[in-house]
């Protein structure tokens, strides 16, 4: 008998890019089991349906079915960087919620769902370049080789370049810790990981444009990174990472992230 999660997590599937693995995200959702999925951000590449394939389209297609409340499962969308603009039209379109953060409880521990780019100070400053780099890397895409490598290879460059994923980390854990969350999980970086600090757990989801796509699934056994088609667990086992603290109106005042608010969801 397959085995049911509780929550199943997958973030950063880009429709609309030459990267984006949809078909092998539709496999997932199709074959896995599990009572609440949430797509935590990013499942767009930008505003241009016209670039949406067949595989695109079926990954919203079954988003809409697995929303139908007759199969039991709680689906919920947080909203992305890229996804901005789009929350009301696929709130309609796919019939489900669109949240800013989502906190839920589960087994006695508050957990928090937040896409990330609110810590990225990069983003929140730079908007136009982050914009014009886009473009920029959509063009790229399309001269690449089948196998996109050399892109692939710049999105993992680009979110080292920026220290993208120690900063989001670092937001995350200090924003989570202020709101008495035990669990917190985004999406943003591209890179699949886990940290544990002050008795907080950081998760990062990884993406779905990568060569190795991941996702993260929760059960009464705890919380799992896993690679799709792998079966590999890439769960850190609880060694504490230390990292020098930085002040905390360096997350909030880009994010415009109210520490109290993280107690509850926010609706886009």
């Amino acid at each position: 008998m397959a085995q049911v999660f509780d929550t199943l997590i997958l973030s950063d599937v880009h429709l609309g890019s030459e990267l984006s693995r949809a078909r092998d995200a539709v496999d997932l959702l199709e074959t896995a089991k599990y009572r609440r999925l949430i797509l935590l951000g990013d499942i767009f590449s930008d505003l241009n349906f016209g670039r949406l394939t067949g595989d695109h389209w079926k990954f919203l297609s079954c988003i809409r079915k697995l929303s139908n409340p007759k199969r039991k499962i709680e689906v919920v969308w947080v909203e992305g960087n890229h996804d901005k603009g789009l929350s009301n039209i696929m709130s309609h379109l796919v019939g489900i919620p669109v949240y800013q953060r989502y906190v839920w409880d589960y087994d006695g521990v508050r957990h928090l769902a937040v896409h990330g780019h609110q810590f990225d100070r990069f983003v929140s400053h730079n908007a136009f370049i982050s914009r014009i780099g886009e473009q920029l890397f959509y063009r790229i895409q399309k001269l690449d080789s089948k196998q996109k490598s050399f892109s692939r290879l710049l999105d993992r460059l680009n979110t080292r370049w920026l220290r993208m994923e120690q900063k989001v980390a670092e937001g995350a854990l200090t924003f989570a810790k202020l709101g008495n969350i035990k669990r917190v999980f985004c999406g943003h970086t591209h890179a699949a990981t886990s940290i544990f600090r002050d008795g907080v757990w950081y998760y990062n989801t990884g993406s779905w444009i990568d060569a190795r796509a991941t996702y993260i699934t929760i059960n009464e056994n705890g919380v799992a990174i896993c690679e799709h088609n792998s079966g590999t667990d890439y769960s850190d086992p609880g060694q504490e990472r230390e990292s020098e603290l930085t002040p905390l109106d360096e997350f909030l005042e880009p994010s415009g992230l109210c520490p109290v608010a993280c107690y509850e969801s926010l609706r886009c």
